[in-house]
């Protein structure tokens, strides 16, 4: 009987081992059946970028129904008088150009926007220069504006020129008729003088431009990163906290916020707001471009040298409160310019967001002041 009992007793505990084992088996497998299950599940999960894409003037998502629209670049009055502007905000890059060597080098604004069905009112618009056609031609932009002086006509007959000149909005503000023009992307009716002005849709059809990029176009002009970038790691890198622009006319400045990571833009000694939703303008990707000019005649009229053929110029890229020295170049009127670290000779990688760039006359290029 103790034999019989000991053999029972080493039995259960050979089958209690084995269930052991069999439970510590199934917990084993657990893991890895749970780890099926979330990839299962990971893929039933939505992509929050579905239906979208990375805008190539900005590297933001937006709607894939955009993807081969093609931008406005809008002339936007930048004379002390124009101010407020309206609709600024809404773009991807903005371009500061000076538009004459006349009243103080006084600057004008080109604004590149891609989803431009959202403009309910953007200006005040103004008249265009040589330079904006040859800038607005890089991004196959159609150029939006109000006339121009007759040095503009070589630029107008050219096949990848596209542009839609005046006969905009006109909004009652109580200023000088050369400041009530605004664009819009639907018809207005003026309330005072009960007149309706075609939008950018209409302007658009009436015109007969492709909406969608043509043969023009050579690409995205830009590379974005997808992660966050910061430059303290390259070469000859700066502080960049504070950014002051030899524009004499309306004092252009650039303040880096730390709390958003962007640069703030300043001009006539006050932050520069955007009064169709009252928020500063701000970028965060800045370029500074130095670039000699050519004057037209005695009344200021001028063009950039924009193009560089086979070499370049210098200027910088600032980005997270840190600037690099840059170098760019053009190979033509309607090319691309190319953007390269001064350093490395690479291709410029810039942050997800707006973008900034300053066209600085090479005379005043030693006044641009980075701390």
């Amino acid at each position: 009987m103790r034999k019989r009992g000991l053999l029972s007793l080493l039995l259960a505990g050979a089958m209690f081992c084995m269930t052991g084992m069999t439970a510590f088996a199934t917990a084993e497998a657990t893991p890895t059946e749970t780890t099926a299950e979330t990839a299962a599940a990971t893929e039933n999960v939505a992509d929050p970028h579905e239906g979208m894409y990375r805008n190539e003037l900005s590297g933001e998502w937006i709607s894939s129904a955009l993807a081969t629209q093609r931008p406005v670049a809008i002339m936007v009055d930048n004379e002390k008088t124009a101010l407020a502007h309206y609709g600024v905000n809404q773009s991807d890059i903005v371009y500061e150009i000076m538009n004459s060597t006349a009243n103080g080098r006084i600057t004008r604004l080109m604004c590149l926007v891609k989803d431009y069905a959202k403009i309910t009112q953007f200006g005040s618009i103004r008249s265009v220069r040589p330079s904006n056609f040859m800038l607005a031609a890089e991004y196959n932009a159609i150029l939006v504006h109000d006339g121009g002086p007759f040095y503009i006509n070589d630029y107008i007959a050219q096949p990848w020129s596209d542009n839609l000149s005046a006969g905009f909005a006109r909004f009652s503000n109580g200023k000088r008729t050369e400041f009530t023009e605004y664009v819009t992307y639907n018809a207005y009716t003026n309330k005072t003088k009960g007149r309706t002005y075609a939008g950018l849709k209409t302007r658009l059809a009436q015109a007969g431009f492709s909406k969608t990029y043509n043969e023009y176009y050579a690409g995205p002009n830009f590379i974005f990163s997808e992660a966050q970038i910061g430059l303290d790691a390259e070469a000859d890198v700066r502080t960049a906290n504070a950014v002051s622009l030899p524009f004499p006319h309306n004092s252009s400045k650039l303040n880096y916020n730390a709390s958003t990571g962007t640069y703030d833009y300043y001009e006539y000694g006050k932050a520069h707001i955007d009064a169709l939703t009252n928020t500063q303008t701000t970028f965060k990707n800045v370029i500074i471009q130095n670039c000699s000019f050519t004057q037209y005649d005695p009344n200021g009229y001028m063009v950039y040298n924009l193009v560089t053929g086979e070499n370049s110029s210098n200027g910088y890229y600032l980005t997270n409160g840190k600037a690099i020295p840059i170098t760019w170049s053009k190979a033509a009127s309607n090319a691309q310019t190319v953007y390269r670290n001064a350093n490395t000779g690479e291709e410029l990688v810039l942050n997800t967001g707006k973008t900034y760039i300053a066209i600085v006359p090479s005379d005043s290029w030693a006044q641009v002041s980075i701390q």
